[in-house]
């Protein structure tokens, strides 16, 4: 029966070849990705001037090396505007070169003029500044006397000033309230650390993510072809009908194929379908071989299995993780897999592709060039990096964390617990800006759900929430991960182990306990890379937040919104929390537990 399937299935490929011969292609003539000069790898809807056809915005002078300032047109017959590079697949850095010398020279008569995105010169975009905050601009005759939580900066030469609210989840209710007479003007920002001035935080460079359009992106990432508007400005879908059912033919004979050799496949299958559609590359074993030169560089090793540098076709470098051992039949595997594909933010580590072919499992994310925090922080690891992080770096890399923490609690379709969060699993790119990885412990759930069984303990020991090993201290929520970022931030602060579960129960010093201890009584902490007042203040925030993270009832501990905030307020206004009733952290939870979300 097989041979007879091979049979037909050749035959067929023969004919739909030979009436493919006289059509067009989709998208087959261009590149999947294209450089242009050091700004990084660009994909579609990106295309070089001199290919318009190969996508929706055109980038100038690619390949010119003369002409090092590369330009983008964002509005017909508009200004071309300074590309700074890519930041992600669908989203580019540019700079607003007349908006930036008329910010630097007068930002108040700047901002007399509501600032406004270029609009799209096609309906099969949208353009989406990312990173941005919004100001309100009121006339001093309204008087307006807005809560403490909002900055201001007068502008008297103009007759108004301009308001921006500090928290990191701003009340959109409230805002809508107290500025209903005031002008809005959304913008992108800068990094804010602690400032009154929230001018110096507005920035002309900004992140623009460019949204396809449903037809579009069906288009062009399902059907092979290429986004058109006709003279009626109608869209169309110019595709090769004949290649594209020829690609389904080699895909239905490929799965059944497989299938018959290993059944595991179908398990796998049902599993993926059950997390519904995927937007990460599946690659085959040989593919991953070639990815990584035959696994030459290795980057790490684990309990997990191995880490190898590769570089796929289009010149990134990814980070390659073979999975040595197999658990619930690859569930763990496929479960990071689902959860990770559902999550876009600077600070969640991006899942290029993935391989699962027989008994092999691998995952392809992005290179991070100075690998885990782990190394950067814990005494034993500081010798052996070229660089010591200094406080305010640490500081930022515990903001990063938090932010990307709360996007997967918050800021998906469907709330992400991660389960796992410690120093190991934060990477770091070439500027230091943090990554959470590893979701193989992940939890996934729609906020209707109110409770979700997991069966034994998920994380690592002296990272784990006191509910997850034992029922008695609450229900599991995404408190816990709070907890663990509570616990990561401590050890980050004083660049040592909470605890080394290695040593004899009898000699521990537990380090949450002696900072506590430091802090009530009001002593110097002592604590290394502390250089300056400034320094102290970030390691005081840090070690108090942490606290707060680290309370044994997940009811005391702050969500991670309020933990964002707390680390944007100045040290003197938080207050020391109650201290933990637990000694220690525990080493070996066993326990079955529930969550309640």
């Amino acid at each position: 029966m097989a041979i007879v399937d091979l049979f037909c299935f050749l035959l067929f490929c023969h004919l739909v070849l030979i009436l493919s011969a006289g059509y067009g292609n989709g998208h087959q003539d261009c590149p999947h990705s294209f450089t242009c000069g050091n700004l990084g790898t660009f994909h579609y809807p990106f295309t070089k001037a001199e290919k318009p056809d190969c996508g929706l915005l055109a980038i100038h002078d690619c390949d010119n090396p003369h002409q090092h300032r590369k330009m983008i047109q964002l509005e017909l017959n508009g200004k071309g505007i300074v590309l700074i590079g890519v930041a992600q697949q669908n989203a580019i850095s540019i700079l607003d070169e007349d908006f930036h010398k008329r910010l630097q020279q007068n930002p108040c008569g700047t901002l007399k003029n509501n600032y406004s995105l270029p609009s799209p010169f096609s309906s099969l975009y949208s353009i989406h500044i990312k990173f941005n905050v919004t100001l309100f601009k009121c006339k001093q005759s309204l008087k307006m006397k807005p809560p403490t939580h909002y900055f201001n900066h007068p502008c008297p030469e103009y007759d108004y000033d301009i308001y921006y609210d500090s928290l990191p989840t701003p009340n959109s209710k409230e805002a809508h309230s107290l500025f209903s007479s005031c002008s809005v003007i959304q913008i992108s920002t800068k990094d804010l650390t602690d400032t009154n001035d929230i001018l110096s935080f507005v920035s002309a460079e900004m992140v623009l993510q460019v949204v396809l359009s449903n037809d579009c992106d069906q288009c062009y990432n399902h059907r092979g072809g290429q986004c058109r508007l006709d003279a009626n400005q109608k869209f169309y879908c110019k595709e090769a009908v004949t290649i594209a059912l020829l690609l389904v033919m080699v895909m239905i004979y490929h799965t059944r194929w497989k299938q018959k050799q290993n059944p595991t496949n179908q398990q796998i299958k049902i599993f993926l379908e059950r997390q519904g559609p995927l937007q990460t590359k599946r690659y085959d074993y040989s593919e991953i071989k070639k990815v990584t030169n035959s696994f030459r560089n290795k980057l790490g090793q684990g309990g997990f299995g191995s880490v190898y540098k590769g570089k796929l076709p289009d010149g990134r470098y990814v980070a390659v993780k073979i999975l040595s051992e197999l658990k619930d039949n690859g569930e763990d595997f496929i479960n990071e897999v689902a959860t990770i594909s559902r999550t876009s933010h600077i600070n969640i580590v991006n899942l290029l592709g993935f391989c699962c072919e027989g008994s092999k499992r691998a995952l392809v994310y992005e290179f991070m060039s100075n690998g885990s925090l782990e190394k950067f922080i814990f005494e034993e690891n500081v010798g052996k990096t070229d660089r010591q992080l200094d406080c305010q770096t640490i500081y930022h890399i515990a903001v990063g964390v938090a932010r990307g923490l709360e996007y997967l609690h918050q800021g998906c379709n469907t709330r992400i617990l991660h389960f796992d969060i410690k120093p190991h699993n934060i990477l770091l790119d070439e500027n230091f800006n943090p990554k959470i990885s590893d979701f193989g412990l992940a939890k996934i759930c729609t906020r209707k759900e109110s409770m979700i069984s997991i069966f034994g303990a998920r994380g690592t020991a002296g990272y784990i929430a006191p509910e997850v090993f034992s029922r008695n201290f609450g229900a599991v929520s995404h408190k816990s991960d709070v907890y663990s970022y509570g616990m990561m931030i401590l050890e980050m602060a004083g660049r040592r182990k909470n605890i080394k579960t290695e040593v004899n129960r009898s000699s521990e010093i537990y380090f949450p306990d002696w900072i506590y201890n430091c802090l009530e009584s009001n002593e110097e902490l002592g604590l290394q890379n502390i250089r300056n007042e400034s320094d102290d203040k970030l390691v005081r925030k840090m070690t108090i937040v942490g606290l707060w993270c680290i309370q044994t009832h997940p009811s005391t501990r702050p969500a991670i919104s309020k933990v964002l905030e707390m680390l944007g307020s100045k040290v003197e206004l938080l207050q020391i929390p109650p201290k933990p009733f637990l000694s220690s952290p525990p080493t070996s939870p066993v326990h079955l537990s529930y969550e309640t979300l």
